[in-house]
């Protein structure tokens, strides 16, 4: 059982209990609910201490993984893990993730003027 599950119902079981104990003594409903409430949280702290810190624990690694597989991630969209040039089969010769995209082509300032659009904006 995860440990924030079991917590979770640990909280909730001693909240039931509270307001076992205090639906017997004469009072609102709401003020019964308002003491269960307050007198369950301050029970928690002490008694369900160790499941509360397991709780952290659990959640603290998952946090590590996720801020782990976070950056491999980035890395890996970045393009930090690819092979050096030395590296790849048949030396220096690029593969198809080096060759240039759409978004990779030069803009129309860089582009020599026979290649350049038109008035018509390359639309001949």
């Amino acid at each position: 059982m995860s440990a924030a599950l079991k917590y979770t119902l640990g909280r909730i079981g001693l909240f039931v209990v509270v307001l076992g104990a205090l639906w017997l003594v004469d009072m609102s409903v709401f003020l019964r609910l308002l003491l269960a409430l307050v007198f369950s949280a301050a029970l928690s702290f002490f008694l369900l201490g160790s499941w509360r810190n397991e709780m952290a624990e659990e959640m603290a690694g998952a946090a590590t993984r996720r801020r782990t597989e976070k950056e491999r991630l980035r890395s890996a969209l970045a393009g930090e893990d690819q092979p050096a040039t030395e590296d790849r089969p048949g030396g220096n010769r690029p593969t198809d993730g080096d060759r240039p995209t759409a978004g990779d082509r030069p803009t129309t300032g860089d582009q020599p003027a026979d290649e350049r659009p038109g008035p018509s904006g390359g639309r001949d």
